[in-house]
């Protein structure tokens, strides 16, 4: 069972709250041990939100998506539409999820809620180069507007709601 740290994000969420956020903490984690640059909860073209998505050093692409139980799991699914923008797809999960669940042609992650292990890395399925760079121009525009919000939370409020009137 994964553990929330004192006083983090987690406190005051529901279970499968918590379990979300160590299962994604722990998969952006591994994201970095690998020179992955990860970004959580990114808008598609399609409408559709990746729980991360992950630029790897070559160029790829990689959504990780993330499971807090069986449930959470069997109520989706909207993930087979990820391979349409990644050249790779995983699962995160924690260490009480039942596997056997999971697809065997998808990667696959397990968290403990500090770091992931890869149980199986995924198929390959390049993207075309067009789609590529659409979602490369996406991914650094995101990460670009986040990190100024940081600097400047003022500001991306006023940058949205004017483009809400727009």
């Amino acid at each position: 069972m994964i553990q929330p740290a004192p006083g983090g994000a987690e406190a005051g969420l529901p279970e499968a709250g918590r379990r979300t956020l160590a299962v994604t903490r722990s998969a952006m984690r591994f994201c970095l041990a690998r020179a992955w640059s990860p970004l959580a909860e990114v808008p598609l073209p399609d409408g559709r939100r990746a729980d991360i998505l992950a630029l790897r050093p070559d160029g790829g692409f990689v959504i990780i998506e993330v499971k807090s139980c069986a449930r959470d799991f069997l109520s989706d699914a909207k993930w087979q539409a990820y391979r349409a923008f990644a050249d790779e797809l995983h699962f995160a999960v924690d260490l009480d999820f039942p596997q056997a669940l999971l697809p065997g042609d998808v990667g696959l992650l397990v968290c403990d809620g500090f770091e992931a292990s890869a149980l199986r890395e995924a198929p390959a399925h390049p993207l075309a180069p067009a789609r590529r760079r659409a979602l490369l121009h996406r991914f650094a525009t995101l990460a670009a507007n986040r990190l100024a919000g940081l600097a400047d939370p003022a500001g991306l409020v006023e940058r949205r709601a004017a483009l809400r009137l727009e």
